[in-house]
Parts: C-alpha cells; structure tokens; sequence
C-alpha cells in the first residue's frame, strides 16, 4: 500500500495536524516544510508541531491558531475549519473561541512588535510613577552630582591650566636656552627653516666646510633629506632621536648640538652612513675643543 492510499480521504475524520500535512503531502503541489517555514516567517519546528499534534510545543494558545491559520490558507484549506477542529482539541470554550477570534495574529512579526511596545509602555509608565513618588530622592542626588562636577572642575581645572603654563614656561625657556650656532662659516643658505622658532627647536644643525653629499634618514629608512651642501650651507635637523646621516665628505660636515660644536665625525674626503643623529648619541662623540 502506497502512501496515497494510507492517507484519509475524508477530512471530517482527520485532526487539524492531519489536514495540513495531507494537504501538504498530497496532490500536485508536494511541497517541503522548510520551504513554506520560510515563506510564512515561521519556525519549522512549530509547523512539524502542528502536523503531529503536538501544540505545547508552541508556546501560547493565540500563536498555535494564527500558525495554523496561516499554515491552512498557504495549503489552499478552509482555515476557519482547521481553526476549529484545532479549537476543539485544545479544548478552548465557547468565550475563548470568540476572544481567540479577535486576537488571532495573521503576522505573528506584528504581533511580537505589539507585545514589545506595550511592555516598553507599561515598564516606561511604572519609572515615571516611581520618579514622581520618589522626586526628592532623585532631585538631591542630581543636585549632588552637579555639586561634585563642579567641584572636580574647580579642583582639576586649575592644575590642567598650572600644568599648562609651566609647559609653556618650560618650552620658552628650552627656546631661550638653544641658541643658534656661531657658525664658523659665512652662512650662504639656510635649508628646513624660516624663522627663529623653526631652528630653536633644533637641537642639531649642519653646516658645510666643503661641498658634501648629505642624506638624513628617518627609522624606517625614507629620506628626510636628501642634497649636496656647498660652503656655508646650513640644515636644521627635524628634533627626533631616531634619525641617521649619510655623508660623502664627513670630514667637510660641522656639527653643532646644543648650540655646540662637535669634533670631526669621520676624516675628510671620506664617506661614512649609519651615524646616528640623536643629541646624546652625538655629544658622546666628543666637542671640538
């Protein structure tokens, strides 16, 4: 036997789940349970539920008839039938039924954004009570934390500005102090300057004795300068400890550090990469006496 000919042919004898799954597996239009699951926005576990009877796995009895409704009316059924033969399997009387009637969700989506907007209601108009049997509570402790803001202001507020102002004391004093070189040469041009704050800020300065190539390289190894110096050429190094120099004619480089001069990196007409450029690192070298 087939499973065309174990399927009841009567529907007054079958149960609301066997209507739907009949009609379901049954005829021309077999169709999968995932599939109207999917088209109706509804769990497969709760249509399978409904197919073999058992509705306490959906959760209320107003989601198990609008399921069903919906499910029936997809599957081409009388869905006031399955409701009702449902209805009276779940044992609902005569008042439910006409309460279920009016309440049953044909979009169980809307239904849940229903629900939800009326416990945000109910949980908003219980706060607003409770502020207004509780206002002197919340109205001193509003006023107390203002109180602490202010004060945090007040307290905070005037070291950040002694804080500043001894930053700014500090930074015009390091200006005052780093004064420009007394070049040993004519200064023919100035290069990465132009003004007095520019070279303040630099603690090392080149100047060329003889034509030199010179190259300054940042820690990733990309040129922060690049150029041949004449005599009297000036470079403000940028204030960082992590630059090195590269230069063609190291014995044609003076080398100020801190308002400095320094002995003689290398020897002349010599080549020479790698120094590094940082104010400490330099000083060690030696200062030209």
């Amino acid at each position: 036997m087939n499973e065309q000919q174990e399927t009841i042919e009567n529907p007054t004898d079958m149960t609301a789940g066997e209507m739907l799954k009949n009609a379901r597996t049954t005829g021309r239009r077999k169709r999968e349970i995932s599939t109207i699951a999917k088209l109706l926005c509804i769990k497969e576990e709760f249509l399978t539920a409904l197919e073999e009877g058992n509705y306490r796995l959906i959760p209320e009895d107003v989601y198990i008839l609008g399921f069903a409704r919906s499910y029936a009316v997809e599957l081409g059924l009388e869905p006031d039938e399955v409701i009702s033969k449902l209805k009276k399997e779940l044992g609902i009387t005569k008042e439910e039924k006409e309460e279920e009637h009016h309440e049953v969700p044909s979009n169980p989506q809307k239904q849940n954004i229903k629900i939800n907007k009326e416990i945000i209601f109910k949980w908003f108009k219980t706060a607003v009570n409770y502020v207004k049997k509780h206002w002197v509570w919340f109205a001193s402790g509003f006023a107390a934390l203002v109180f602490i803001i202010v004060l945090s202001l007040l307290i905070f507020g005037g070291k950040s500005e002694q804080k500043v102002e001894e930053s700014v004391v500090a930074t015009e004093t390091v200006a005052n102090v780093v004064k420009e070189p007394d070049f040993r040469y004519p200064v023919r041009e100035k290069f990465d300057v132009k003004n007095k704050k520019d070279w303040a800020n630099s603690r090392v300065v080149l100047q060329a004795e003889k034509e030199s190539w010179v190259r300054i390289d940042d820690a990733r190894g990309n040129s922060v300068f690049s150029r041949v110096l004449v005599p009297g050429d000036v470079y403000y190094l940028p204030d960082s400890e992590k630059l090195k120099a590269t230069f063609g004619n190291v014995g044609a480089i003076d080398v100020w550090v801190d308002g400095q001069l320094l002995k003689k990196l290398g020897p002349a007409n010599t080549k020479k990469s790698g120094i590094s450029m940082a104010p400490d690192a330099l000083k060690a070298t030696g200062f030209a006496e």
